[in-house]
């Protein structure tokens, strides 16, 4: 304790709303819980980082000491593979969405986009476990990429280091959804852990 944990992605992924679902399911089980988000050009698909930093004993400060993390999903390759360095070590653990959503100097052409082999090799090497998943697709076949951002916590609850079941994050979801939306939320869980061996 403290369970560090980072969500990493780009603006319009859902990587807020899955920090606020780990914090209220976190809250529901008797943990104290401190989130710290970090935005960068969001609304432009900018980096938007989300620390949650869990535990039973006190509260810790919002934002997670360098090299200190103990999960982190990536919602975006490249951005998993940004924030490897400042908050990784041996043990961390990645979980991390294998689609690329390319920033806009890739799209002018000023830089090359890593190749996600790359990326998947580097994190591989570096990090106690890697689980590349292709949650977008699986968020897709659904009928809504946003979907992707609950297969990635579906994921993580297949974790022995993350102390929460689906079934926490459903009841959590019930509380900030409407009705219409519960069903397919929770398929879209039910696929994330099964993504995960």
């Amino acid at each position: 304790m403290p369970l560090n944990m980072i969500i990493a992605g780009v603006g319009g992924q859902g990587n807020v709303l899955a920090s606020q679902v780990v914090g209220m399911v976190a809250a529901d089980n008797g943990f104290n819980v401190t989130i710290g988000e970090t935005f960068g050009l969001s609304q432009r698909g900018g980096p938007v980082m989300s620390h949650v930093r869990l535990s039973k004993k006190k509260h810790y400060g919002p934002l997670i000491p360098p090299n200190m993390g103990h999960i982190i999903i990536g919602l975006e390759p490249l951005e998993a593979l940004r924030i490897a360095d400042d908050f990784a070590n041996k043990e961390t653990i990645f979980i991390v969405n294998s689609r690329p959503i390319f920033p806009l100097n890739v799209i002018a052409g000023d830089v090359d986009y890593p190749l996600p082999e790359k990326i998947k090799l580097e994190l591989k090497q570096s990090v106690a476990a890697l689980y590349w998943l292709d949650a977008s697709d699986e968020a897709i076949k659904l009928g809504n990429p946003i979907l992707m951002n609950m297969i990635m916590l579906g994921a993580a609850c297949r974790l022995k280091e993350f102390p929460f079941e689906v079934e926490d994050i459903k009841q959590a979801l019930e509380k900030m959804f409407p009705a219409s939306k519960l069903e397919i939320n929770a398929r879209a869980l039910e696929i994330g852990f099964n993504l995960v061996p």
